[in-house]
């Protein structure tokens, strides 16, 4: 491929444009009533991209055992944060015939959840400085996995393959991961608060890894908390991109980017309530956006009068939840809770078994015949289908063009190169011209010309019908070898063109590692996950290239545009040819029935960079299906 980098290049100008407007918001403030004002809003941006929160519906909660240590206990508790979706939970509290504070503790991945060493440890630690901490299962670790096999392990992977899995699948429907685990957050700060043992005046949160993400959100969404502490997250999401660093889909909220939201704006909702930000020198998080944030928050915290409540530490050692930034964890709890002001050192910590620290009887939620995430997204998906309407042509194409969030004005007719002749390459005709197209920004997609003749220029003028394919991972591949495709091509006697868009094909990254483009964490994730952020789905940049590259052909006479598709390719054309009024016919093979049944399917194949968030919410494929009519076959 000959433009690797492109989708680097395009993400990150579009990611830093959003970091420079956030930058710049909190820059402009300069008095307390403007501080203030700040906060208010990020809160409200921050609730408008997690989208509302669900219905309280009751905890259900029940104790299932307990361990009594000398100067604690550890009661293993099973609450429901949705109609029978159990959340697993180990409450470690002091004993003492005073209230005590709180702290709802956050999980990072690992397989065994709340009983990993570095998560339980902080969660007796601090019951033996004085402070309570219930600490529970994050969804597709410990004893909640989500896709058991019958050896009673994930049949996808725990942790982030788990997350990935049912977070991608829930954006069909409008609901999103980041919101789901903050709730099973928010629902354990509704049970620790039914705790008489509690001081409610003084509630925390910390975690670490992706605790330490779901910490970060949890400030943004909850206003309850009195302190915090996140390890190993906060950065920006600008150096994460800059460093290729992928993201599990709930550490990427759908349109956090485009609302001009940074990591810190989080935090920020929380001022000016005490606040420790936990980083590691040699962190895959980089140190220096946290540095950045920390700078940021703490002139917004001086601006509120409270510069003394937000302090920043940085570990020296690698990723995770250490013994020097738990100590860190514990002075600012204890110095915002009343009870000390200096540093910490760690109790002696006597970890339990796994086994100990469970809460059912076979170490998984299973027992309990519980809903998972698939069955809420395949049940939301069904009600969905009952209850959309019919939509007109000229309703479906606007439901298609907000569902890909189209720009509602075409960027400008591609400007184009013409690149190095390559001779025959084997395609259904013996010569081939390569054009690239710059379809928006620093977009360039590749397109091909087939010829029998050798041609270096222009496409010629005058032609009135063309042929466009567009592939589904690479048109030089396809052209040469996909049997149905050179049948189809082989009919036509017309100009015909073959489209790489971006993302695949001449275009697939090179990023992220070396040739990850199909792991489920790899590049093309990756680049799907930030268009999420900056609500531009990655299938609606895709369909934008097609409709750019007709526009292009159009030009050079051609009125009547045929477009030829099979697998991701038949999805891209099938929308655009909804969109498009030259599209004469759509020829298509092997393209997904509908997208309720890539939502009802545990199973499901398809990468995020085709599932549009909320599609289903407003349209299907066969509604499409149905408007192309005899154009389609």
């Amino acid at each position: 491929n000959r433009f690797p980098t492109t989708m680097q290049n395009f993400i990150e100008a579009e990611v830093a444009a959003a970091h420079r407007r956030s930058v710049r918001a909190k820059a402009d403030l300069k008095t307390k009533a403007d501080a203030e004002q700040y906060v208010t809003h990020v809160q409200e941006q921050i609730a408008k991209c997690f989208g509302p929160k669900p219905e309280r519906t009751p905890l259900n909660a029940r104790v299932t055992g307990k361990l009594d240590r000398v100067t604690y206990t550890v009661e293993k508790i099973i609450f429901e944060s949705r109609p029978n979706f159990p959340v697993t939970a180990n409450f470690y509290l002091p004993k003492s015939k005073a209230k005590v504070p709180g702290v709802v503790g956050t999980c990072g991945h690992s397989s065994n959840g709340k009983s990993a060493e570095a998560y339980q440890s902080f969660a007796q630690g601090l019951a033996r400085l004085g402070i309570a901490c219930l600490i529970f299962d994050p969804i597709g670790q410990g004893e909640r996995i989500q896709y058991l096999g019958e050896n009673g392990r994930s049949t996808v992977g725990v942790g982030v393959r788990e997350h990935i899995q049912a977070g991608n699948q829930q954006f069909l429907v409008g609901e999103n991961l980041s919101m789901w685990r903050a709730w099973d957050g928010i629902r354990a700060l509704d049970y620790l608060l039914t705790r008489t043992e509690i001081d409610p005046k003084h509630v925390g949160v910390t975690g670490n890894s992706g605790g330490g993400t779901m910490t970060t959100w949890l400030c943004g969404v909850e206003q309850r908390w009195t302190m915090a502490a996140p390890s190993c997250f906060v950065t920006t999401f600008l150096q994460n991109v800059r460093n290729e660093l992928p993201a599990d889909t709930e550490q990427c909220p759908p349109g956090v980017l485009a609302a001009g939201l940074e990591h810190e704006d989080f935090l920020i909702a929380q001022a000016p309530k005490p606040l420790a930000i936990l980083a590691k020198e040699r962190d895959f998080f980089d140190v220096r956006g946290a540095e950045a944030a920390f700078q940021r928050i703490k002139r917004v915290y001086k601006l509120l009068g409270a510069e003394d409540n937000v302090r920043l530490f940085v570990g020296p050692s690698e990723h995770g939840f250490s013994i020097e930034n738990r100590q860190a964890m514990y002075e600012c709890f204890m110095r915002a809770t009343g009870r000390g002001d200096g540093p910490v050192p760690e109790p002696t910590l006597k970890l339990e078994a796994d086994q100990d620290l469970w809460c059912t009887k076979t170490g998984q939620v299973d027992e309990l015949k519980p809903a998972t995430v698939f069955d809420f997204t395949a049940g939301k998906a069904r009600t969905l289908a009952k209850q959309r309407q019919e939509l007109s042509g000229q309703q479906l194409r606007a439901e298609v063009s907000e569902t890909l969030r189209l720009p509602p004005e075409r960027p400008p007719l591609p400007s184009y190169r013409i690149l190095r002749d390559f001779g025959d390459r084997g395609f259904p005709r013996s010569r081939s011209t390569a054009y690239a197209l710059k379809t928006e920004g620093h977009i360039d997609v590749i397109c091909y010309r087939l010829s029998d003749q050798r041609h270096l220029s222009r496409p010629p003028s005058g032609q009135v019908a063309a042929c466009l394919f567009v592939s589904h991972r690479s048109a030089d591949a396809e052209l040469r070898s996909d049997a149905w495709l050179r049948s189809e091509l082989e009919k036509r006697s017309g100009e015909i063109y073959a489209l790489d868009v971006r993302g695949v094909g001449e275009t697939m990254p090179n990023t992220c590692g070396i040739d990850t483009f199909d792991d489920v964490y790899g590049c093309d994730y990756f680049y799907a996950a930030q268009s999420v952020m900056l609500d531009r789905p990655y299938l609606g940049q895709k369909v934008l290239d097609v409709l750019q590259t007709i526009r292009w052909i159009n030009q050079f006479g051609a009125s009547e545009i045929e477009l030829v598709a099979f697998g991701w390719g038949a999805l891209v054309s099938t929308l655009a040819a909804v969109l498009e009024s030259s599209v004469s016919k759509l020829t298509i093979d092997r393209r997904v029935e509908s997208f309720t049944a890539l939502a009802t399917q545990d199973d499901y194949q398809m990468p995020l960079a085709y599932l549009p968030p909320g599609v289903l919410e407003r349209f299907d494929l066969p509604d499409c299906d149905r408007l192309l009519g005899q154009r389609l076959s």
